[in-house]
């Protein structure tokens, strides 16, 4: 839909200043963090699911994965924002991109029925989910100054936990390893020609 791509993104740059302006109008500084970390998951999200190209729609995915990461760091959970960014765009995207590009393209994947009715089923989840979670749960509002504290900032020891010696840098560096070759292997594989896969012809 090539001609829809101008409205499309025309609108997504709207609704991404609309955001960024309303988090700022209500928090300052933090609400332009907060609004700016919701516009990469929504327009990631979005984008991921508009764009054909599988560069583009990895690279919006990735958006989406470092905008949540984002909003953990700024609820306080510094450790499952930093493990967001660590695992999910540093390994398992770079997995699903080339677990795409060594699949074999499903031409009537974008076709309107089969889009709808994905719609359709995912609408009907969402509604089943939203309407077991407001019936099972109590809603309470509380003054800011009954909220607990906020745990303090543990960048500093997840740092040192990932690079001493004595706790998960063996583990780490494995992990970093095996991504690795996996990645090597996979552009191997996708580079191969045709003619590599076929058994040789021995001549009569």
């Amino acid at each position: 839909m090539p001609d829809l791509q101008k409205p499309f993104y025309a609108f997504l740059t709207l609704f991404t200043l609309a955001l960024i302006g309303w988090g700022v109008a209500q928090a300052g500084g933090e609400g332009l963090a907060f609004g700016g970390c919701a516009a990469l998951v929504i327009g990631g999200a979005l984008m991921c699911l508009w764009e054909r190209s599988v560069v583009r729609s990895a690279f919006s995915l990735m958006a989406t994965f470092v905008g949540t990461g984002g909003l953990f760091i700024l609820l306080g959970a510094d450790f499952v924002g930093m493990a967001q960014i660590l695992i999910y765009v540093g390994g398992i995207l770079a997995l699903l991109l080339f677990g795409v590009m060594l699949s074999p393209p499903d031409m009537s994947e974008r076709r309107l029925p089969r889009v709808a009715g994905g719609l359709v089923l995912m609408g009907l989840a969402v509604a089943w989910v939203a309407a077991k979670v407001s019936t099972t749960v109590t809603w309470a509002a509380l003054p800011v100054e009954d909220l607990p504290p906020m745990s303090e900032n543990n960048a500093r020891e997840i740092g040192i936990g990932f690079l001493a010696p004595d706790q998960y840098v063996v583990a780490f560096e494995l992990a970093a390893v095996l991504l690795t070759v996996a990645l090597v292997a996979a552009v191997y594989i996708a580079r191969r020609k045709m003619s590599d896969f076929q058994e040789p012809q021995e001549d009569a």
